[in-house]
């Protein structure tokens, strides 16, 4: 994981050397996970964008709740869609000339039954398990050109982790527990973009921050097609990680995966 964000960083790198040395009449791009804006000669006033998109990530690392002891987590993206209930991902953009304004939304409910190995303590477990994370952001590009823009930017992310246990059957029949933490981290970075014709871009980004948790970070790197002046779409590879640990709830995780997006401005 510590190669893939070398390389992402990398990435964004190149992608500025790009623009700094071919500011080709190609419109303005952005982000996989910021939506993509007007042309920069073309910027006229505020403009908008709004980008639903679908994360087919796995995860891995360690997880702990109720107090009891970590469990190592390997799931890819099949085992999670077996036990999903519900998801929502869909990021915002709204930028005035260099400056921008951007957030982006997920929540994932998973539930998952088994049964107990004697059946006497309880004969089945339901595990519920809720994920919500919500970032704010803003940026400013440093650089600027027809090609392409470097933009630094700085942002508060919230997450949000619940689980529910209930139990059926033997001695904790009708039994239910709930464990869960809210925590906020502050995050800081950048995004790199680079436009090789009108309709073909590449885009990458980077984050990372700490707060509630030990260290919280963003990467992604896709490609870009535009199919006019307000729809867009997007496909690339987004890796994201997130290390809390407190009070006997554990959330060490790595979420990684295909991205695409579907990016509409107005």
């Amino acid at each position: 994981m510590k190669t893939f964000y070398r390389t992402v960083t990398r990435g964004c790198a190149i992608l500025w050397l790009l623009c700094l040395a071919h500011p080709a009449a190609a419109a303005d791009l952005v982000s996989p996970v910021t939506p993509e804006l007007k042309p920069v000669e073309t910027e006229q006033g505020w403009t908008y964008a709004i980008a639903p998109y679908f994360w087919a990530a796995g995860l891995s690392g360690d997880v702990g709740s109720f107090g009891l002891p970590t469990v190592e987590v390997d799931a890819n993206f099949g085992d999670i869609l077996k036990n999903l209930d519900f998801a929502a991902m869909a990021t915002a953009e709204a930028r005035y000339d260099r400056y921008s304004i951007f957030g982006d939304i997920q929540y994932v409910k998973i539930s998952a039954g088994n049964g107990t190995p004697r059946g006497v303590v309880a004969t089945s477990v339901d595990l519920t398990s809720e994920t919500f994370s919500g970032l704010i952001g803003a940026g400013y590009s440093v650089f600027q050109s027809e090609a392409g823009r470097l933009d630094l930017v700085g942002g508060m992310k919230v997450w949000s982790v619940n689980n529910d246990l209930d139990f059926h059957g033997g001695i904790l029949d009708g039994v239910s527990a709930s464990d869960g933490k809210t925590w906020v981290d502050g995050l800081v970075g950048v995004r790199a973009n680079y436009s090789f014709t009108p309709e073909v871009y590449l885009t990458s980004w980077g984050m990372i921050g700490a707060g509630g948790a030990k260290v919280d970070w963003d990467v992604a790197t896709a490609l870009g097609y535009r199919f006019n002046d307000r729809v867009s779409a997007v496909a690339g590879y987004r890796a994201l990680g997130v290390n809390y640990d407190k009070d006997g709830f554990v959330f060490d995780v790595v979420q990684q995966g295909p991205i695409m997006g579907l990016v509409m401005r107005f």
